[in-house]
């Protein structure tokens, strides 16, 4: 086997539903201003009795059943999050005994926004390494945890979730070579420290970092596939909001791809957010089997991670 392949995806949201209305009742903020902004108009809530690993299992089943596993076949669990409350068990160990999975492999992995971006890349090394045969790699955060719901610029952004993949050896190269990096120096801008933590951010360093020094990055992670941006089937962005994931998509030049807006929907889910968008264009039938799709995560420590896929 030369490559490995995502073979299956998985999503999951908790039911509570808070609307933009909603949060006018918390905050001095309207429907109007938070569209106009950040292009959210609802976002899902996690309840105090459903805890990051529970967001993430429920996901991750999602996953091993559309790709017809048992739980026995995973050997690696990887959880990207960065809203994990304690520091063991980790993640990864609580969603494998959630499903019963018997001895695998488990680590999290904390890289904020660029998580699920930084850990598809880790599996796919561990499986062309030989390293692991099948890999579930989830992201999965429960930012209204850290949120500050005072602060009407940052909690009219977040969401909770999870979204997971399957990952296995292929003998083509299903997830192609990862760009990724850093600007450590500038890891102030997008924070989540403190106790109690609290996530925080300098809003307009990130639009002006992420709407002109990614596009090029984005363009180099498809060049490192073979493929030119037009070439794209989709295009799934960290989903941080409209006014950044739009102008970036543009400046990429992936003209002919379908752009996954479920920020819209969903808000900020942080490390949940590519897989959780990833999942619905794929349950939605709007990308197909073999068509490449761009991941780009980008966010805390300005951490950055994109390759191109193909859809399983």
């Amino acid at each position: 086997m030369i490559g490995s392949r995502i073979v299956a995806v998985g999503h999951y949201q908790p039911a509570k539903v808070l609307t933009n209305e909603d949060l006018a009742g918390l905050v001095d903020t309207s429907d109007e201003w938070i569209r106009s902004r950040v292009g959210i108009r609802t976002r899902h809530i996690a309840g105090p009795d459903e805890p990051v690993d529970e967001l993430a299992a429920h996901a991750a089943a999602k996953a091993l059943a559309a790709a017809g596993l048992a739980p026995g076949d995973i050997d690696l669990v990887l959880v990207a999050t960065s809203t994990a409350i304690d520091r063991s068990p980790n993640m990864a160990a609580r969603v494998a005994a959630r499903l019963g999975i018997p001895s695998p492999a488990v680590m999290d992995l904390n890289v904020v926004c660029a998580g699920f971006t930084h850990a598809l890349a880790t599996a796919d090394h561990a499986v062309r390494a030989g390293g692991a045969s099948r890999v579930l790699v989830i992201g999965a955060d429960k930012m209204s945890d850290v949120a500050d719901w005072t602060d009407r610029t940052t909690c009219v952004l977040v969401g909770d979730g999870a979204g997971a993949a399957v990952v296995e050896a292929s003998d083509e190269v299903g997830i192609g070579p990862v760009l990724w990096g850093s600007v450590p120096e500038m890891g102030h801008a997008v924070r989540i420290e403190g106790t109690p933590s609290r996530f925080a951010q300098e809003g307009q360093s990130v639009y002006r970092w992420a709407t002109t020094q990614l596009p090029p990055i984005a363009r180099k992670a498809c060049e490192r596939a073979g493929l030119e941006p037009e070439d794209l089937a989709a295009v799934v962005l960290h989903q941080a909001n409209l006014r950044i994931i739009e102008p970036l998509a543009e400046k990429i030049g992936a003209v002919n791809a379908v752009v996954a807006r479920d920020v819209a929907e969903s808000g900020n889910t942080s490390a949940a957010s590519i897989p959780l968008a990833f999942s619905k264009l794929v349950e939605r039938g709007e990308i197909s089997t073999g068509d490449p799709v761009l991941l780009f995560g980008f966010g805390g420590n300005l951490s950055y991670a994109g390759q191109v896929v193909r859809c399983p």
